[in-house]
C-alpha cells in the first residue's frame, strides 16, 4: 500500500465512522420503507457498478448513479449504501483492496458531497421548482460528479506514479468529455420518473415545496 493510498484509506474511513455514529440506525429496523429503499438503491448500484470498461487495469469507467443515489437517500444513508457496494465489490475481486480508501474517497465521498451541496444549495439560495430539482440537482449534479471523481482519479493515477500521464490522459481522463452527458442523463431521467411515479422513495423532494411552492 503506497503513502497516498494509506492517507485515503485513514481518511474515508475516519470520516465514514463519523457519518455512521451520526446516523440513527435503528431506524433501519423500525423503517420499512427505508428498509427496502437502502437495499433496494444499494442492489440497483451493485449490479450498476458492474458494468464497467477498463482498457488498462486500473482504469475502470462506468456509470457512477451516485447523485440520484445521495437524492434518493440523502447524504449519510447514501454514503453508507455506496461504501456496502464498494466493500461487495472489492471482496469479490472488482476492486483491489490496496484502493479502497481512494475509491472510497475520491469515487464516493468526494461525488456524493459535490451532488448534495448541490442540492442544498438550489434547496436554500434558489426558488424552490421542479425543473430546478430535475435539471440542477439531477442533471448538473450528475454532470458534476462523474467529472469530479475521473478528474481526480486521473490525478491520483499520476501523482502515486500508476500510468505516465499521457497514458491516463489518452485511456481515461478524456473519457470524461463522453460520460459526463451519459451520467447527467441517467441521473436526470432516474429522478424525472421517480419523482412523478414514485416521490415517496424520495427522500429530499417534497411536493410541499417543488409543486405548492411552499
Amino acid at each position: 500500500m503506497t503513502f497516498i493510498q494509506l492517507i485515503c484509506t485513514i481518511t474515508f474511513c475516519a470520516i465514514f465512522a463519523y457519518a455512521v455514529k451520526n446516523t440513527e440506525l435503528r431506524t433501519l429496523t423500525k423503517d420499512k420503507r427505508l428498509q427496502h429503499r437502502l437495499f433496494g438503491t444499494s442492489t440497483a448500484l451493485f449490479i450498476l457498478w458492474l458494468f464497467r470498461v477498463s482498457i488498462h487495469d486500473g482504469l475502470v469507467m462506468h456509470f457512477l448513479g451516485l447523485t440520484a443515489l445521495t437524492l434518493i437517500l440523502g447524504f449519510r444513508w447514501s454514503l453508507i449504501s455506496a461504501t456496502a457496494v464498494l466493500l461487495a465489490l472489492t471482496g469479490l475481486g472488482y476492486e483491489n483492496l490496496e484502493s479502497f480508501g481512494v475509491n472510497g474517497l475520491l469515487g464516493i465521498l468526494l461525488p456524493l458531497i459535490a451532488s448534495y451541496s448541490i442540492y442544498t444549495v438550489t434547496f436554500h439560495k434558489m426558488q424552490r421548482h421542479l425543473f430546478i430539482y430535475i435539471f440542477l440537482c439531477a442533471f448538473l449534479a450528475g454532470a458534476i460528479s462523474i467529472a469530479l471523481k475521473m478528474g481526480l482519479m486521473s490525478a491520483y493515477f499520476y501523482v502515486d506514479g500508476l500510468y505516465a500521464w499521457d497514458v491516463i490522459a489518452y485511456n481515461y481522463t478524456q473519457m470524461i468529455i463522453l460520460l459526463v452527458f451519459q451520467e447527467a442523463f441517467f441521473n436526470g431521467m432516474l429522478m424525472t420518473c421517480l419523482i412523478i411515479y414514485k416521490p415517496q422513495w424520495v427522500y429530499t423532494f417534497s411536493d410541499k415545496f417543488y409543486l405548492d411552492g411552499k
